[in-house]
């Protein structure tokens, strides 16, 4: 019967929540995972074009700009094996590193249980604002109060002179003047809840059109020539884009939605035993030379009033360069075999960099056990991990987070996808920005899906 079922119906049946009966068949069918039992296996894993590509994203996941997004289609794809292994699907869901609330967003739709954590205020901000949904009635009646009392509102403002140094380096007088009007008619003229966060969410994504920061750059630097956008236009563009996104998840909400999404700002390495045990958590962690989010995000940080000096928001951050390295070396023997391989490798082209590497690396192992005591017994968790080079070390993070899954006692399987928007520009210029050029920094363009089972 396998062989009867091709890849056009087996798309139809992931995607149809209905179809339950028979997912195990679909599932045996195009699923190819290898099990690692040591470290050797990783370099056999084969490309699956299943977790390749997927569904159209709703129009929800892309109300934001947010670097490297994670697919939605990988949860789906998630709950397809989930329900392979279990006969079900999951009670429950939790992202540890859940950014701008994809899975969050995914497991609403399926009216599934869902918690998630992020460092990073305007992530959470996004993500709370991503998984709910929304009166269209109440919408228009907010927007229109808001731009009426924002265009006629002349009431004191904080002179761009006063202004925080970082705003006054981003934006020309009328922008601030003109964002600082509308911030403080959305916060009159809405309470605290969901209203308010799909508000400052559509003031955070036209902070960086109306500023001078260079148009699609994931580096903070100013474009000197940029004609930065009218105020009022761009949040009118912003508001209709939101609105229809959010008609479009009511017209395909035909569940009667009991689980309201849970999102908090916590660092995951701060996380406790819980009573309630999670059932699969879905997640990508960041990498070892990932964003430095608190830069990117600076602009609605200092908005917002997250904080004053963006900066502080890098603390803590996994994965981030100016985290507090290692002290003394020595801490590194608690790093796992692969980790100690990979740092001893960088030692020899930079030492300070291996440090910061070997910080990484044990927080990631810290990050397992973590999993480890929320997960419920028998229960699943899914990582998208890639690998990165630095001065021509291969710093191979699958590796050692599948080292790290197998020492907490997890039985670990993997498989490895392509990133797809990177097939034709695997590189990248002095900006930050995707090229063709060969001359230009090189950047991974594949990604592995590690699978761990918590076996008691």
């Amino acid at each position: 019967m396998h062989q009867d079922i091709d890849k056009i119906k087996a798309k139809r049946l992931i995607n149809d929540i209905s179809s339950i009966d028979t997912l195990d068949i679909v599932m045996n069918e195009i699923l190819k995972l290898t099990p690692i039992k040591n470290i050797d296996d990783i370099d056999s894993v084969s490309i699956d074009s299943f977790w390749n590509n997927g569904e159209k994203e709703l129009a929800m996941h892309k109300i934001h700009a947010y670097p490297a997004k994670f697919p939605a289609f990988i949860t789906s794809k998630a709950l397809v094996y989930y329900h392979q292994e279990y006969g079900n699907y999951p009670e429950s869901i939790a992202d540890i590193f859940c950014g701008c609330g994809t899975v969050a967003l995914e497991a609403s739709r399926k009216n599934i249980d869902f918690w998630g954590c992020d460092i990073n205020p305007v992530a959470t901000l996004i993500a709370k604002t991503k998984s709910s949904i929304y009166n269209c009635n109440s919408l228009k009646r907010y927007y229109r109060r808001i731009c009426a009392d924002a265009r006629n509102n002349n009431s004191h403002i904080i002179p761009y002179t006063e202004a925080n140094e970082r705003i006054q380096y981003w934006y020309q007088p009328k922008q601030y003047e003109d964002l600082y009007r509308l911030l403080e008619s959305i916060r009159s003229n809405t309470t605290k809840g969901k209203y308010r966060c799909f508000f400052e969410c559509a003031f955070s994504n036209i902070l960086k059109p109306t500023s001078r920061w260079l148009t699609k750059s994931i580096k903070p630097q100013i474009d000197p020539d940029k004609v930065c956008g009218d105020v009022f236009y761009e949040f009118e563009k912003q508001f209709k884009i939101m609105f229809r996104a959010n008609e479009e998840n009511l017209s395909l909400n035909d569940l009667k939605i009991t689980h309201k999404p849970r999102i908090e700002r916590k660092n995951v390495l701060t996380l406790r035993e819980r009573k309630n045990k999670i059932n699969m958590i879905v997640t990508s962690p960041p990498y070892v030379t990932s964003y430095e989010y608190a830069d990117l995000h600076q602009l609605s940080s200092i908005w917002l009033g997250y904080v004053d000096d963006y900066r502080v928001l890098r603390n803590g951050s996994i994965g981030s360069d100016y985290q507090n390295s290692l002290s003394k070396d020595r801490n590194l023997k608690y790093l796992n075999d692969e980790g100690k391989r990979i740092v001893n490798a960088l030692r020899e082209k930079d030492h300070a960099k291996a440090r910061v590497v070997g910080k990484y690396f044990l927080d990631m192992e810290n990050v397992v056990k973590v999993c480890h005591k929320i997960l419920s017994e028998n229960g699943l968790l899914l990582f998208v991990i890639g690998d990165t080079e630095y001065k021509g070390v291969k710093i191979k993070n699958s590796n050692h987070l599948a080292k790290s899954l197998m020492d907490q006692g997890f039985e670990v399987s993997a498989t490895r996808r392509k990133i797809t928007r990177k097939n034709l520009t695997p590189y990248r210029d002095s900006r930050g920005m995707f090229t063709t050029d060969e001359s230009s920094r090189q950047v991974y363009n594949e990604e592995y899906i590690l699978i761990g089972r918590k076996i008691d």
